[in-house]
């Protein structure tokens, strides 16, 4: 297995740390990582993607020209890589921040207003949360156990008691990709 997935948006979206919680959590069940960041000029509102690879094997090379599946926080991120999926992926849309509907037909879309459960949970800042917790429902590549444990292991000693916040979020994303399944 080699599965590789681009978490695009803007700057402050969390799509970094998206990235890495992944990353963390394969290593922790003992899978090979990549994350490579791309960041745009400027630091916060800008363009923001990272590719991650979890593989069973080596992992090759850590560049996902064709990804197994998108994380798409924001509509320019849609315009930009929803071309580059391959067929049958899976595509991770948070809703909240685009007004768009994807194009194709040949991949799984997986709809979730990620930006609006975060603020109905208290902070918008665990919206890449929502939508990991959407995607891990949907393509189980690690354990949500697993990332939560990566975000404790993880996470500086400040930041510890986001935690279950963080767990909160997960689990609403999750809920809502599989109240979409079962429509």
């Amino acid at each position: 297995m080699n599965y590789g997935i681009i978490m695009a948006g803007f700057g402050g979206q969390g799509v970094m740390s998206m990235g890495q919680v992944i990353c963390y959590a394969g290593l922790d069940e003992g899978r090979e990582v990549s994350w490579l960041p791309s960041y745009g000029p400027e630091m916060r509102g800008g363009t923001a993607n990272c590719m991650v690879v979890v593989s069973d094997e080596p992992v090759v090379s850590p560049i996902v020209s064709r990804p197994d599946a998108l994380i798409i926080m924001n509509r320019p991120s849609l315009d930009k890589f929803e071309p580059t999926l391959k067929p049958g992926g899976v595509l991770v849309l948070n809703t909240s921040m685009c007004d768009k509907e994807p194009s194709r037909r040949d991949i799984k879309v997986v709809k979730v207003p990620a930006t609006d459960l975060a603020s109905e949970l208290g902070d918008i800042r665990v919206a890449n949360m929502v939508a990991l917790g959407a995607f891990l429902a949907v393509v189980p590549l690690v354990r949500q156990e697993s990332v939560v444990e990566a975000l404790r292991k993880n996470l500086p000693a400040h930041h510890q008691k986001l935690v279950p916040l963080n767990q909160r979020a997960l689990e609403a994303g999750a809920a809502k990709a599989r109240e979409q399944a079962s429509a």
